[in-house]
């Protein structure tokens, strides 16, 4: 498994030396239909089309994996859903994560995604990474600082501006009712943040 996994992110690694397009993964950690969150990555993917050149988003869905046990890993293999998420992000060059806070910090869902793809080895060590919220309050900031802690240990490595919160219930209407990011300046921050995530990657992949 460990020697497997090496071999896919040196081949990983070589393929996108051969490319200037940034390849995203992007994960949400709500699993509500209507989630704000997963909307700011669809209107990332939408600016990667147009207004954001050199990125590509690809979401990826984490609703279906399991709980993190240990038990699950069979002769150093994991369940077939997570070895596919983690594969997806072997093969990334950086992520976006689309955080909402839950009790002032990061969601079940999204912890237990993180969790799975550290198991050894650790998929996102190196990785350049970005995060933006959305929800009431102060939009998600508690969660923002935790996932930051956590990327510590996982050698992710965040950018640090700009931030990112969106707080949805303070007018203007934000989205409208498919759940479409309407609102012109937050899409112009939205772009921000992509255009400094593919400015952080090309930087740590010594091609900036």
């Amino acid at each position: 498994m460990d020697s497997q996994t090496s071999k896919q992110q040196n081949m990983a690694s070589v393929n996108r030396a051969s490319s200037s397009l940034i390849k995203v993964v992007a994960l949400s950690g709500s699993l509500r239909k209507g989630s704000y969150n997963t909307a700011l990555i669809r209107s990332g993917i939408e600016l990667s089309k147009g207004e954001v050149e050199g990125i590509e988003i690809e979401y990826i869905d984490i609703s279906d994996l399991p709980f993190l046990n240990t038990d699950l890993e069979k002769d150093g293999s994991y369940p077939s859903e997570v070895e596919a998420f983690r594969q997806k992000i072997v093969a990334a060059d950086s992520v976006l994560f689309a955080s909402p806070e839950y009790n002032y910090s990061v969601t079940g869902p999204l912890k237990n995604a993180i969790d799975w793809a550290s198991r050894p080895p650790n998929v996102w060590a190196g990785k350049a990474a970005a995060i933006v919220s959305a929800g009431g309050g102060h939009g998600g900031a508690k969660s923002q600082y935790h996932l930051r802690q956590i990327g510590v240990f996982l050698d992710l490595h965040f950018i640090n501006k700009p931030e990112f919160f969106l707080n949805v219930f303070q007018p203007p209407p934000k989205f409208n009712s498919d759940g479409d990011l309407i609102d012109e300046d937050v899409k112009n921050r939205l772009k921000e943040i992509l255009l400094s995530l593919k400015e952080f990657t090309l930087r740590l992949q010594g091609k900036n």
